[in-house]
């Protein structure tokens, strides 16, 4: 298995695919019905694999908030698509991570 390592403020991204999508009855962690339009559009949702060291800010560098694991919502159209090891990943700039899901 081929290891991708994000540089400075980006993240590695698995996008959430129709089928996970569908397994919660087209219900995201939020508990949002989506409609089917949405869910034939790539997901703005997703794990993180792996993250940035950070960015660098007036010579100090700024760690990144999101941790390996976190399930993400990102703003659509804004990441590089990526194939590692026959799987579809997004690379992404920290700042187009909208929101990290928590349950509970």
């Amino acid at each position: 298995m081929k290891k991708l390592i994000p540089l400075a403020d980006r993240i590695l991204v698995k996008p959430f695919t129709e089928e996970d999508l569908r397994k919660n009855g087209k219900k995201t962690s939020l508990k949002l019905i989506l409609p089917d339009s949405m869910t034939k559009e790539k997901s703005a949702q997703g794990k993180v694999l792996a993250v940035g060291e950070g960015k660098m800010v007036d010579g100090k560098l700024m760690p990144i908030r999101v941790k390996v694991g976190d399930t993400v919502i990102f703003s659509k159209y804004s990441y590089d698509e990526v194939e590692l090891d026959g799987e579809e990943v997004f690379l992404l700039k920290e700042e187009n991570v909208l929101a990290v899901i928590k349950n509970g």
